[in-house]
């Protein structure tokens, strides 16, 4: 009798007959286990509970006690969603519908939905949840699978591609619904507790622009109604805080369908806050050793096929003809800086060499996904590109994570940590991959940092260490990324001469200390609710005259100040409007200047916070702002 083994979280071996499930191994492990598994994870990937398990696998059973059972209860809501659309609306064909960080969608097309119809359509979907409904996995015969598809476009290329070769093919079935599913799901509809339509999108079909255009539902789904309550109150505030509506709102950016999707103008004021943020990273890389390079934003696509990115990258580059030779405008800043590099020579004694540039990049994301500055077209990296002696790689992967710590410090952000591994598209050998992966893991392992481990989730030539942000929805973006790359400097033949005077290859180290700029600025307008610090503020002080005749003496107090963003409310508004409108622009200190506080030679000082004290000396309030400013404090002191 063949068998198979599998390991378990607590590194003990299971043995199995072959062809065993993951309930098999559950009921195996206890009967207990087994009458509770609702689903598994096998070697990272959540899977049925009826799936075969393979030889050397790695097995982790999922109950609803574990952090895996919310995604495969929304995938069981994603297909009650479905069933209710197709109550209410038996012509609507369904494509995909997955589960998501957040909920779930499903993307629909042959009946033409509004956001009005959200209610009707979720109103079903609790008649389905209270119905109890058993969802039960079906296999069926290959032609029977077509057979149910014969009309539907969508489902049957998905058998002939994600499905291909399967037979008997999975479907799954509740009531009168039934999907072509791999699951998992849980075991009836009314495990579900919560349920939500969010919203409504256009899509493509597979994501790509010169597909059908569907109908894209978003909803989401808890285990308990308390949850789901917990989960709108918070969007319902993110809304408040999205940074596409702050930005409007305080002139930081637009983009406009005119000018090209997905490619940001920034406002006066949204550059002032760009120039800060620019400032202060140019500081920081300057004290750790690094020269400002630049370089242009288009090369011939000799260089990015040189470098990899073309093999890699091409679907998702801007490629333009000229003279009949091939550009293409940058993805990465990496290749420029490698051939800056390779401008010279170096000597053992010269390296680390330290290159940084805010360089903007364009890649070509599908249409679809564009949506503020979280996904553009055009973005700039913090980039920043090191070439070192493998001797010294340990200390500048840990210069620069303690440049990322103090940066996080500075701007209050919570995070996470990633690294992330070889994928399957990469380029580089064997050894070398695993050499870079225990490099960069014996870092955070030394650092004390905590991470989580992404299988394949690395660039194509080399391993990375990523910080994530989360904004205002709960959502993680990428943030600051260190990467270790044996291989561009071999593509490139960079080299450096050693002590014994042969040429030996530098390693070369890719970080950003942001990641993107848009991206960080998206995430501090959400983080800050639009109230930036007083040093990012694109307006620092507001100065209110009482009356016109208070102009000269305000203008005066702007001139000691000049060495700070300040303005001067000089519109014939009332003091009471003068103040909420500043409010409304999110101002940190505003002063207030009568005839009194003329008189006086003094000031008043209101802060955002609606704090005001009156009678204060102009020297006192211009000294605290620069150690507010230089200190780079995330919070208004002045009146605390």
């Amino acid at each position: 009798m063949s068998t198979v083994t599998v390991t378990l979280p607590d590194g003990s071996p299971l043995e199995l007959e072959a062809g065993a499930t993951v309930e098999d191994a559950a009921y195996e492990i206890g009967p207990g286990l087994g009458s509770d598994t609702v689903a598994g994870v096998v070697d990272g990937e959540l899977v049925d509970k009826h799936t075969p398990l393979p030889d050397d696998a790695a097995l982790e059973i999922v109950t609803d006690g574990a952090d895996e059972y919310v995604d495969v209860l929304r995938h069981s809501a994603a297909h009650v969603f479905a069933q209710a659309l197709q109550r209410l609306y038996p012509e609507a064909e369904l494509t995909l519908g997955p589960w998501t960080d957040d909920g779930f969608y499903y993307d629909v097309t042959g009946v033409d939905l509004d956001e009005d119809d959200l209610d009707d359509i979720e109103d079903e979907a609790h008649e389905i949840i209270a119905e109890d409904l058993d969802i039960e996995r079906v296999m069926l015969d290959r032609e029977e699978a077509l057979d149910r598809y014969e009309d539907n476009e969508y489902k049957q290329e998905i058998l002939e591609t994600e499905a291909a070769g399967e037979d008997p093919v999975s479907f799954y079935e509740q009531g009168e619904f039934y999907d072509l599913c791999q699951g998992p799901h849980v075991e009836s509809t009314g495990e579900i507790g919560g349920f939500a339509l969010l919203e409504m999108s256009a899509s493509y079909w597979r994501g790509d622009e010169d597909n059908d255009t569907l109908t894209r539902v978003y909803g989401t789904a808890f285990p308990t109604e308390e949850e789901l309550d917990e989960y709108m109150e918070r969007r319902q505030k993110a809304k408040e805080r999205d940074h596409r509506k702050i930005g409007q709102e305080m002139d930081l950016f637009s983009i406009d369908e005119t000018t090209g999707p997905g490619l940001p103008l920034y406002e006066p004021n949204g550059k002032t806050v760009l120039n800060e943020l620019s400032d202060y990273v140019a500081d920081l890389n300057r004290e750790a050793g690094y020269d400002e390079v630049e370089t242009p934003h288009v090369f011939r696509t000799e260089l990015w096929k040189k470098s990899g990115h073309y093999d890699n990258y091409v679907d998702d580059m801007f490629l333009l003809d000229v003279n009949d030779e091939e550009y293409g405008l940058k993805p990465m800043n990496c290749p420029g800086h490698a051939t800056i590099f390779d401008q010279q020579s170096w000597s053992y004694r010269d390296l680390p060499i330290r290159y940084f540039e805010d360089g903007k990049v364009y890649r070509k994301e599908q249409r679809g996904e564009l949506s503020g500055l979280s996904r553009t077209w055009s973005f700039t990296i913090d980039d920043g590109h090191l070439f070192v002696r493998p001797d010294q790689i340990e200390a500048e992967v840990l210069s620069i994570m303690d440049i990322i710590l103090d940066i996080l410090d500075t701007f209050s952000l919570d995070y996470t940590v990633q690294f992330a591994t070889r994928p399957e598209k990469s380029t580089g050998s064997d050894e070398i991959w695993e050499k870079a992966e225990s490099q960069l893991e014996a870092v955070l392992e030394q650092e004390g940092i905590d991470y989580v481990v992404e299988e394949g989730d690395g660039a194509f030539y080399g391993p990375k260490i990523d910080f994530a942000f989360e904004d205002a929805l709960g959502r993680h973006w990428d943030g600051p990324t260190v990467q270790l790359d044996f291989n561009m400097p071999d593509r490139f033949d960079l080299t450096y001469t050693g002590e014994d005077n042969e040429d030996h290859r530098p390693v070369m180290i890719h970080r950003a200390l942001y990641g993107s700029y848009e991206r960080f600025f998206m995430v501090l307008i959400e983080h800050y609710n639009g109230k930036f610090p007083p040093w990012l503020a694109p307006e620092q002080v507001r100065i209110l005259p009482v009356s016109d005749d208070n102009i000269d003496y305000c203008e005066e107090i702007a001139e000691e100040l000049d060495d700070f963003r300040v303005e001067i409310e000089d519109r014939s508004w009332t003091v009471g409007k003068k103040i909420q409108v500043a409010h409304d622009d999110k101002v940190p200190y505003m002063m207030v200047i009568g005839d009194d506080e003329e008189a006086a030679g003094t000031i008043s000082v209101r802060d955002r916070k609606e704090r005001e004290e009156k009678d204060l000396e102009l020297a006192d309030f211009k000294q605290h702002l620069e150690r507010e400013v230089e200190q780079k404090r995330t919070a208004v002191t002045y009146l605390v």
